[in-house]
């Protein structure tokens, strides 16, 4: 699975990557953080407000610090 987090570094975008692995890793789930800093890229996936979420290629989350119980939902 790979996971990305779309955002500039700053510290919700921190807390998001952090929450995604935790929940991750407590699903047992085999995956990849990339942490997307490029606006072009961010852009491209139609994302106007970070952090967000994309999981598969698909946006799961925009402009909010989802909570890792959250983010477990989504990645079922």
């Amino acid at each position: 699975m790979k996971i990305q987090i779309l955002g500039k570094g700053c510290p919700s975008c921190d807390k998001l990557a952090e929450n995604a692995e935790v929940a991750a890793r407590e699903l047992g789930i085999e995956y990849q953080l990339e942490k997307v800093t490029d606006l072009k890229e961010i852009m491209s996936h139609g994302v106007m407000m970070t952090p967000g979420l994309v999981v598969d290629g698909e946006v799961r989350s925009v402009g909010k610090v989802l909570s890792s119980e959250e983010i477990k939902e989504l990645l079922h």
